[in-house]
């Protein structure tokens, strides 16, 4: 069986390919691709920056090349549910987008949590705007399942979405990721890092926080889908 596995940063494939085997490029015309071997799975992971667009093209380049029997949506994720903790793993039982996707869950996972993730064209800074998500029926938020559940459906394949916590839903964020949010997808590093230097007390240990916390995530992730069955 064939698995095209989507995030939007190589980083949240670093704990899957700590399970994978033969890992090498793809070279698709995406900012990351490898081709691996998964236990009893063939996977193309692909990488193309953040958002809906970015995701869907990923798609596309991948099953330009890979005749996918699953399409999967996988990296990090904000809580919108109270009780999520820091590398829970959320397992979607559907992607609120632009319209509602149905996701077919894999035939056996290990121990996660389940409900509607929701996919927004930004980022979801505020404790009170995930409140406000949680409110309308989504237990956590990311901006790539949309773009993925799109193309899934126009190819015909099954859909997942496997996501990993790294944000609370209690906390805000003091730096502000959307304003450094390119058009290619990519976060301007040097932007983030001039703007968390004028709030050092604040925005610097948050940075420091949530890369910790994104190192520890992609493990859990990865140790999770490698124990998957499709």
């Amino acid at each position: 069986m064939k698995l095209l596995l989507v995030a939007s940063d190589p980083m949240e494939f670093q704990g899957l390919l700590r399970r994978a085997v033969n890992a090498r490029p793809a070279g698709l015309a995406l900012d990351w691709s490898r081709f691996a071997r998964l236990g009893a799975y063939e996977v193309l992971m692909a990488a193309n920056g953040v958002g809906r667009e970015r995701a869907a093209a990923a798609v596309d380049a991948g099953a330009s090349i890979f005749a996918a029997d699953w399409i999967v949506s996988i990296g990090f994720c904000g809580a919108v549910a109270p009780e999520l903790g820091v590398a829970d793993i959320v397992v979607a039982t559907g992607v609120a987008a632009e319209r509602t996707y149905v996701v077919q869950p894999p035939a056996a996972l290990p121990a996660h949590h389940a409900g509607m993730v929701c996919s927004l064209g930004h980022v979801a800074r505020t404790a009170a705007e995930k409140s406000s998500l949680y409110a309308a029926g989504s237990v956590a938020v990311e901006m790539e399942a949309g773009g993925v559940a799109e193309r899934a459906l126009a190819l015909g394949r099954p859909f997942c979405c496997i996501k990993t916590v790294t944000d609370l839903a209690r906390e805000s964020m003091e730096n502000d990721f959307n304003s450094a949010l390119r058009s290619d997808g990519h976060f301007d590093t040097m932007e983030i890092l001039r703007s968390s230097l004028r709030h050092p007390l604040v925005r610097v240990p948050e940075l420091l926080r949530l890369r910790k916390r994104c190192v520890r995530a992609s493990q859990v992730l990865g140790d999770f889908i490698a124990d998957c069955r499709f």
